[in-house]
């Protein structure tokens, strides 16, 4: 994911360390110290999640209107991560501006109209948009102040006697606000509270999480920390019985955990993308198994989360699959999942029929988010695999706070009323509307093999440049994991990934498309590109070159296809097989039958695939590149060699007479071929199918007949 901080997880009782560099901190202005505070609170999960949370310093600054000075509230914008924010992530305000506001607040049922007047408070003409948690800040007197989403606080937070518990947790140390949705008057309560009590050191808010201040950024940040290990170390203490009541049922070893989550994802993921393609994420952390696998595990989930950045990212609650582990039945999960997915959508339009108001915006998507399987684990799904990986920990993050809240009292879910006011929140509306529309195959998982040649690498960035997660196959582990540390700071981490895998092994094949299942829930596009050259007149080929020519370009294109299209298949979703073939498909070239004859093969099956996956939807289309030396492994060492002594011209001269041969006079890139490919794995060619595209700048005896 693009922005993707480095995070620590480590378990709950586990004491923060203090990660605060003096001397660095020294070489900063104001304003770019609270970046360092935000950067460093955000870089462990158990202090905040993703998105979660947000910081804030009062700073005086010289008003560019007046050149005088005046005390500008700074404080995280809306949405962005204080993990791996810059800067340009916080709003400014005039404070005194911001204050005035109060004067101007006509109660609760005009919460919202509030927002739109933040506007008018703009510092230096900032463009960054301001929170809904801006007056939870602005109205604190105090210069520092955090607001985090711990999960020890909110374990405590989310019991059912949460005031009583926050008083003998911290003393007089934090103060508690009952739950209230965040907003304009839940910061007049707050700032009260704090002007009340001056010995505070922050406050507790029911259900949702951590607010705590100090007079330097240094102060606020250790006074946050050592809350969070004083709720850790007295839940730790006073932790009573087994863990959610003990297990129930043994996991899977984390093979076969694997092995069901890469046949469970693609059946789930046929079912719940009617209207907008999932991709999904698994994850069978320990604290993970120890929920799925335990005797409250129904209870529990049926509650609920508590913090809203929670249940905002994984729907009001899970879905639990009816799965025994002990008798391993695969398949009536699956044939019951129709059942279950009918079930959780009845169960969802339900409550919004329950909680709707007038003005409600429609209801969104029924489908569940987190899906729980019992000695398994956990599977979330949505429209990016960024987000299905944020709601994965955000519900690791529910996990906790259950696990904390029932060791010692009794946990509590957000009402179901508050629970939908935050989800269909009008103003979390309108942030939705604001999304950009999404790219042309956003939702959609490819698998390109020979991915980390040339040619290969250029096809990945063209279906990562238009929305699709990428998984590159390649049997070079130095240069795979080169283009995929590559990519991954270029489109972010979540869009790729790689894995090792010769095209001629079956297994090692059938093991690449279960990692791309496991990796994001499904396979749409699958590009066989890799490929070898060779060169020899006819009578002095050998077999080992023929079977290897076989070996490569037919098996390893049978397999690639294969395992894409079974997948395909039982997805139920359509799909784009593409072929890498060559000029030498369509027309024979002295001195290579081997190559000639495997890339002939690769159109003819091409075209079979077309014959058989039609029914499916699924598509099969042909690349018919010609001399593309840019980039290119088989255009290294000695097929160029050859080639050039074939022409009769230096190695050097060799790009020249290719371009000179075609029609167009010009020559043939990796990028030329990734636009190709792209148009076959696209809707642009969704009626096109057993077609060959040559690619070749004109060469008239390749044209297809």
């Amino acid at each position: 994911m693009s922005g993707q901080a480095s995070r620590v997880d480590a378990p709950l009782d586990a004491p923060l360390p203090d990660l605060w560099d003096d001397k660095y901190a020294a070489t900063l202005d104001e304003a770019n110290v609270l970046l360092y505070r935000s950067n460093l609170l955000g870089s462990d999960l158990r202090i905040t999640n993703f998105g979660g949370g947000n910081t804030s310093a009062k700073v005086d600054e010289k008003d560019p209107l007046t050149g005088k000075p005046v005390r500008v509230l700074w404080v995280k914008g809306s949405g962005g991560d204080i993990g791996s924010m810059k800067l340009d992530g916080f709003s400014t305000l005039y404070l005194d501006k911001l204050l005035s506001l109060k004067s101007v607040y006509r109660g609760l049922k005009h919460e919202d109209e509030m927002v739109a007047l933040f506007n008018h408070c703009t510092f230096n003409l900032n463009p960054r948009a301001t929170s809904i948690d801006t007056p939870l800040h602005g109205f604190v007197p105090h210069r520092h102040v955090d607001h985090v989403h711990a999960d020890a606080v909110i374990a405590i937070a989310a019991s059912e006697n949460a005031e009583a518990l926050t008083h003998k947790v911290f003393g007089g140390e934090l103060g508690f606000l009952p739950w209230q949705r965040p907003g304009f008057d839940l910061g007049l309560k707050l700032g009260a509270m704090a002007e009340a009590n001056p010995n505070l050191n922050g406050v507790v808010l029911g259900g949702h999480g951590l607010f705590t201040w100090g007079p330097t950024s240094k102060a606020c940040y250790e006074t946050t920390l050592a809350m969070i290990n004083k709720a850790s170390a007295w839940l730790g203490a006073n932790a009573r019985g087994q863990a959610f009541g003990g297990p129930v049922v043994e996991a899977l070893p984390p093979a076969e955990r694997r092995a069901f989550a890469a046949a469970l994802m693609p059946a789930i993921r046929k079912r719940i993308s009617a209207g907008e393609r999932k991709i999904g994420h698994f994850a069978d952390g320990p604290e993970v198994l120890e929920f799925v696998n335990s005797c409250d595990l129904k209870p529990l989930a049926a509650l609920g989360t508590s913090c809203p950045d929670h249940f905002l990212r994984t729907k009001i609650r899970p879905l639990v699959l009816p799965f025994d582990s002990a008798a391993r039945n695969l398949e009536a999960v699956i044939g019951s999942l129709d059942q279950s997915l009918t079930g959780y959508r009845a169960d969802y339009a339900a409550y919004y029929e329950r909680c709707k108001r007038p003005n409600s915006p429609a209801m969104r998507d029924p489908n569940a988010v987190i899906y729980l399987v019992p000695g398994v684990g956990m599977l979330s799904f949505a429209k990016d695999k960024a987000t299905a990986r944020i709601a994965s920990e955000f519900y690791v993050n529910a996990i906790k706070v259950m696990r904390g809240a029932s060791s010692v009292n009794r946990y509590v879910g957000l009402a179901e009323q508050e629970a939908f006011n935050i989800e269909y929140w009008l103003l979390e509306e309108a942030k939705l509307q604001r999304m950009p529309k999404p790219k042309s195959l956003a939702g959609r998982v490819a698998l390109v093999t020979g991915g980390a040649g040339g040619i290969g690498q250029a096809i990945a960035e063209r279906l990562m440049g238009e929305g699709a997660c990428v998984v590159l196959a390649d049997i070079d582990r130095a240069s795979l994991d080169r283009a995929v540390a590559d990519f991954g700071k270029r489109f972010g981490r979540d869009v790729v990934s790689g894995v090792a895998a010769d095209v001629t092994d079956e297994m090692a094949v059938e093991s690449a498309f279960r990692d791309a299942v496991v990796g994001y829930g499904g396979v749409d596009i699958v590009v066989a590109n890799a490929g070898i050259a060779s060169a020899a007149p006819f009578e002095d080929t050998s077999l080992e070159l023929w079977n290897r020519n076989m070996a490569i370009l037919a098996t390893g294109y049978f397999l690639s296809a294969r395992g894409g299209y079974r997948i395909m298949k039982d997805q139920g979703l359509g799909g784009s097989i593409v072929f890498i073939a060559s000029k030498n498909a369509l027309a024979a070239s002295p001195g290579a039958s081997a190559y000639c004859t495997a890339k002939a093969a690769e159109v003819h099956l091409a075209r079979c695939l077309a014959l058989e996956g039609a029914a499916y939807g699924i598509r099969a289309n042909t690349v018919n590149p010609d001399a593309v030396l840019r980039g290119s492994k088989i255009w290294q060492g000695e097929w160029r060699a050859q080639r050039a002594a074939s022409n009769k011209v230096d190695v050097s001269e060799l790009e020249e007479v290719y371009r000179q041969r075609s029609l167009l006079k010009r020559s043939v890139y990796p990028e030329d071929i990734a636009e190709a490919v792209y148009y076959f794995a696209s809707d642009l060619s969704a009626k096109s199918t057993g077609n060959i595209l040559n690619v070749d700048a004109g060469n008239a005896v390749s044209f297809t007949r």
